[in-house]
């Protein structure tokens, strides 16, 4: 099976910074979409940012041009750099991975807690 790492989350003022790693492990697995998923308290989990293997990317509304997606497909590994947090963000962030190991699976990670407050 593959395993979904998550680190990053955390307490930050509005305007502050964090940045979510998620790195997946396991064997004979080949990735083709990675991303991040978002559930505000109370309300349904979202899309933030996907990323496929030919590096196209796609965004939220609430957050183009504040987050930012990328990878390191060596490390099977996918960032996201939150800048201009706002307390709107707060949430619990899922990573996401869409891989094929003799049939395709999607696959989201245990969640990590962002609070975006003063």
């Amino acid at each position: 099976q593959v395993q979904l790492v998550e680190s990053g989350g955390g307490l930050v003022q509005p305007g502050g910074s964090l940045r979510l790693s998620c790195a997946a492990s396991g064997s004979g697995f080949s990735i083709n979409t990675m991303g991040w998923y978002r559930q505000p308290p109370g309300k349904e989990r979202e899309l933030v940012a996907i990323m496929d293997s030919a590096s196209n990317t796609a965004y939220a509304d609430s957050v183009k041009g504040r987050f930012t997606i990328s990878s390191d497909n060596a490390k099977n590994t996918v960032y996201l750099q939150m800048n201009s947090l706002k307390p709107e963000d707060t949430a619990v962030y899922y990573c996401y991975v869409k891989f094929f190991k003799r049939t395709w699976y999607n696959y989201w990670g245990q969640g990590t807690q962002v609070t975006v407050s003063s």
